[in-house]
């Protein structure tokens, strides 16, 4: 195991700047949004929104569930917004994003899980965004296909489901959601002719050939695209970092991930699944 006392040099964060830093705050806060960029501690958060780019979270800010990497607060949801899907929209007109990500906290408390507020949201977004590739990073509906079906016949472009972690790790980090199933989702919506998305953390005391398996278990199931980012502890309450992961190993997990098939994969110490979202699309389609 490495020194996990200090974080190594290529880990340092760029500090929130710039105008367009402050159009999106304002935009956010404006429309009393939530977004992972916020609720999850991510680290990118400067770069990203001085970029004009944000991840926005709908369904409120308080999951369900209780994952051991998570620092997005548990307990019980308040009830939906209905305005929310509204709003989004209108945010990404505010922002002339090309590119939105949207992705939600867990909603177990809802006989739908909250199915059918995701499909208003992208319809919503469609709607005042025709030419807006919409990517969504979904919960798993308890992998039920009933449910699913109703997100997939909104037509996100992109619709993103994350393993999380290695199979062997999966039941330690994450509270209710299965590799398995996880899986099985990411299935269902390559059948659905959705663009499929995953992602994984690292550092979490995963083998690279455990990684390797799991990136061989995405391709079978037909993911498209893939991130790869360090796990980083959130809170003193989150399970501990087991190692820092070297720049060099991340570019050899993309190597042997594109070796494997993935359109295009983000492999790097600070990737989050939303992080080059944009420019992770294009490029599978330009084919690099």
């Amino acid at each position: 195991m490495n020194n996990t006392d200090r974080k190594p040099s290529w880990l340092k964060i760029k500090l929130p700047q710039g105008q367009n830093y402050s159009k999106v705050k304002q935009v956010v806060e404006l429309n009393k949004l939530h977004t992972i960029c916020s609720s999850g501690k991510c680290p990118n958060i400067g770069e990203c929104w001085t970029k004009g780019t944000a991840t926005f979270m709908i369904a409120g800010d308080i999951c369900t569930r209780s994952c051991k990497f998570c620092a997005t607060q548990t307990g019980k949801p308040l009830p939906l917004d209905q305005e929310e899907p509204k709003k989004i929209a209108s945010s990404v007109k505010l922002m002339q994003l090309k590119h939105c990500v949207i992705t939600s906290v867990d909603r177990d408390d809802l006989e739908d899980k909250g199915a059918k507020h995701w499909a208003q949201t992208i319809k919503e977004t469609r709607n005042e965004n025709p030419n807006t590739i919409i990517e969504i990073l979904a919960p798993d509906f308890d992998g039920k296909k009933e449910l699913l079906d109703i997100v997939f016949e909104a037509k996100p472009d992109i619709f993103g489901h994350n393993m999380e972690t290695v199979k062997r790790l999966s039941s330690q980090v994450r509270s209710r959601a299965k590799y398995d199933l996880s899986l099985e989702v990411i299935s269902q919506a390559t059948k659905s002719g959705i663009i499929s998305k995953s992602g994984i953390m690292v550092g979490l005391g995963e083998t690279e050939e455990e990684v390797v398996e799991l990136m061989k278990d995405l391709r079978a199931v037909g993911c498209n695209l893939f991130t790869i980012g360090q796990y980083l502890q959130p809170t003193k309450d989150n399970i501990p970092v087991h190692e820092y992961v070297t720049p060099e190993q991340f570019a050899k997990y993309k190597e042997i991930g594109m070796n494997l098939g993935f359109d295009n994969i983000e492999s790097g110490p600070l990737v989050r699944s939303s992080y080059m979202a944009e420019q992770t699309f294009i490029e599978s389609k330009l084919g690099k």
